[in-house]
């Protein structure tokens, strides 16, 4: 999952990336420098219950912004600082999609020896 999310981390300013299903279960994160003090105390299911309905989102603070784009497995959050090209970062997350969606869609156990017949 480290490859898909490799683009939006090598953009300039991109401190990290965080995947969350549905539920508030960070699924991935990757941070190219130390993650932000106090992010693993955050309540995730509580953060994504309040997204509800929430298709693509900028939060600014004071020295950061997070960048939250809604996927249909989940949630894509970009940790940026202050110079982060905001529509770069919303360009590699429409692309990163329908890719994460393949992956997160892979059969498991033996199904995925077997392929479905449609008559």
């Amino acid at each position: 999952m480290k490859n898909l999310f490799r683009d939006i981390l090598d953009i300039e300013d991109v401190h990290g990336v965080i995947f969350l299903s549905l539920d508030g279960k960070p699924v991935f994160n990757e941070f190219v420098s130390h993650p932000p003090k106090g992010l693993e105390h955050i309540n995730w299911r509580l953060f994504i219950h309040s997204l509800d309905g929430v298709r693509e989102a900028e939060l600014v603070f004071e020295n950061r912004r997070f960048f939250i784009k809604r996927a249909p497995s989940g949630y894509i959050l970009v940790i940026m600082g202050e110079t982060a090209p905001a529509e770069m970062v919303r360009l590699n997350c429409d692309i990163l999609i329908p890719n994460l969606e393949k992956t997160s869609k892979k059969p498991k156990g033996l199904g995925r020896f077997f392929k479905l017949r449609q008559k």
